[in-house]
């Protein structure tokens, strides 16, 4: 018998889209098809791009999440957030009557709740997977309607749920770590959407050490932020800078530059810090404030406990903190080792199978 049809929904931004890449490879490894795994996604989100690059069919609802502020801008943004999501349900019940799936995925984000629903309605088993201790809102819905969770973090509150890690690509455990001690390069990102703390204080840095050829710079700002970055650059750079800085909006291939870098400066989202384990890098970390359940902090923490990361408050990430804590460890190699040893004691190589395994159980059990 072929494999079954697996439909994954979810994403917004790189710590939805990551996981669900990561159990859809994990999935092709096991024998199905790379074409009966369907991913369902937000027409804005990052998954619009990543999920085709990767190989996998994508189909994409319109919306956004709503706003959270009582202004009248905010009201007016969520009429039409709210008439986009009414589509959005329609579609979904479309989809899954069209593909009909075995088991659907949701992988949290706005766009993984119309399918998850409409998969419930229909009787289609659920799985959801929590990447943070605070479940969001599209995970938490779903496990109330029946959805069997799988959360990374033990002490998630969602009921059942059972203990898996997060999935981590394939590639970024592959990675053969190659730092250039005589050109350390420090690899900032603050995640797919960017930073502002931190662009701020790295664009500083740019202007700090722009007679330094001794060391590069490769600066992520994300998509919002860059179009900032680069004014702010230009104001400060000139052509006689001997500092290699290079500045993008997004990396498509974050394990070429893990690689590569002598330690990387990102917030704490919890596939970042998957990621950093994974691939052994050292870092600077950076948790974003306001976080639900103050988990960016509890994620930096983990690393940092092991020796792996030194954290820094965002409201104290300014260029001369951020410059010092960098100048201390790219002069210090044999700590940036230690750091980069210190971060795959946490590693979590079998975290994507374990939610395969969640995923394949559902399925056969609704054929049984």
């Amino acid at each position: 018998m072929n494999p079954p049809q697996v439909l994954i929904t979810g994403g917004g931004t790189g710590g939805h889209v990551y996981p669900a890449l990561a159990l859809g490879e994990e999935l092709v490894r096991r024998g199905h098809e790379r074409g009966a795994i369907h991913y369902v996604g937000a027409a804005r989100g990052l998954e619009a791009t990543a999920v085709p690059a990767a190989g996998f069919p994508v189909e994409l609802l319109p919306g956004r999440g709503f706003q959270r502020r009582a202004t009248p801008r905010a009201l007016f943004a969520n009429l039409g957030t709210a008439a986009a999501t009414v589509v959005a349900f329609v579609r979904a019940w479309w989809i899954l009557s069209r593909i009909r799936p075995s088991v659907v995925v949701g992988v949290g984000g706005y766009a993984s709740l119309p399918c998850v629903v409409a998969a419930r309605l229909r009787r289609i088993p659920v799985v959801v997977h929590e990447q943070n201790l605070a479940p969001g809102v599209a995970n938490r819905i779903a496990v109330r309607l029946g959805a069997r969770a799988a959360v990374a973090l033990a002490g998630t509150p969602l009921r059942g749920a059972v203990i898996v890690g997060n999935p981590v690509r394939g590639a970024v455990f592959e990675i053969e770590r190659r730092p250039d001690p005589s050109r350390p390069l420090v690899l900032v990102s603050g995640g797919s959407l960017g930073a502002r703390t931190i662009n701020a204080a790295v664009v500083g840095l740019a202007f700090r050490w722009r007679d330094r050829a001794d060391l590069r710079i490769r600066h992520v700002a994300g998509v919002r932020n860059v179009d900032a970055c680069t004014v702010a650059l230009a104001a400060l750079r000139g052509p006689a800078d001997r500092l290699e800085y290079t500045l993008v909006d997004y990396e498509e291939r974050m394990d070429e530059w893990y690689a590569q870098a002598s330690v990387a400066v990102c917030r704490a989202g919890a596939i970042t810090v998957a990621e950093l384990a994974a691939a052994g890098v050292p870092a600077v970390l950076v948790p974003l404030p306001g976080a639900p359940a103050d988990h960016q902090t509890a994620n930096a923490e983990a690393l940092a406990d092991v020796g792996a990361a030194v954290v820094i408050a965002d409201a104290e990430c300014t260029t001369d903190r951020l410059g010092e804590e960098l100048e201390g460890l790219l002069g210090d190699p044999e700590r940036l080792a230690a750091m980069g040893a210190g971060a795959r004691t946490l590693a979590q190589p079998d975290a994507a199978g374990r939610l395969a395994d969640l995923v394949e159980d559902a399925a056969r059990n609704r054929h049984a």
